[in-house]
């Protein structure tokens, strides 16, 4: 019997990065997730690590232990907003740790543990093209469809795919979180938020077989927000 195939997934604790994880459980994966808060119940197959995103620094020495990867899944993000006048330096600090930072020491420190034909997908957000109020968190977002580009170019004679998957407003607890509350999510044209089970469905589709020819690429579902 073949090895259940690997992914690493940060956020693994709620939200879209919960929702991945169980998504690729549910199709046979074996997990490590990374995190700074463990999953809310003990999972066959997913191997918890804690992990603090915002000290990147930190990653190094946390995925010591990690190998045999088929796929790495960035979805740890948190969101933070105001308008021009009221910037806190140290949100945008924050999300640019989480977000990119994280992004490059995660994949730099596993790269040389990815198998070829291995995966790599990033969660971006569809805010990424500039949303009032919320420019600080739009422009960690936007440097990832950079990141992966380049990392897909550089990837590409491995047949190491790397894309963003950048969703709407999502039915997360992260719609609900104070720090964004200046801004509250706008309900898009096809009346309902986007689910978590499908950003895990579309990032499953890039991680399995036939997403092996798309890369680079930024995937954006949104509800219609983006119309």
């Amino acid at each position: 019997m073949a090895e259940p195939r690997h992914a690493v997934v940060t956020g693994v604790s709620s939200g879209i990065g919960a929702a991945i994880a169980a998504r690729l459980l549910d199709e046979g994966w074996r997990i490590t997730g990374i995190s700074r808060t463990a999953p809310a119940h003990p999972v066959t197959r997913l191997r918890w690590i804690p992990g603090d995103l915002s000290r990147p620094e930190t990653l190094p020495e946390v995925l010591a232990p990690v190998s045999g990867v088929d796929a790495i899944v960035h979805a740890a993000g948190v969101q933070r907003s105001a308008r021009l006048g009221e910037l806190d330096p140290e949100d945008g600090s924050l999300m640019w740790r989480i977000h990119v930072q994280a992004a490059g020491v995660l994949v730099d420190t596993l790269v040389d543990r990815v198998a070829d034909g291995g995966r790599v997908v990033l969660v971006g957000s569809r805010t990424m093209t500039g949303v009032p109020g919320k420019s600080q968190y739009a422009a960690t977002k936007a440097a990832l469809p950079a990141l992966a580009r380049s990392w897909a170019a550089e990837l590409a004679p491995r047949a190491v795919t790397v894309n963003v998957v950048a969703p709407g407003p999502t039915d997360t607890p992260m719609l609900r979180d104070p720090g964004r509350s200046r801004t509250p999510p706008v309900m898009p044209p096809l009346g309902r938020l986007v689910r978590p089970a499908e950003v895990a469905g579309l990032t499953s589709f890039l991680l399995g077989p036939e997403g092996g020819a798309v890369t680079g690429q930024t995937l954006v579902m949104c509800a219609g927000a983006s119309l």
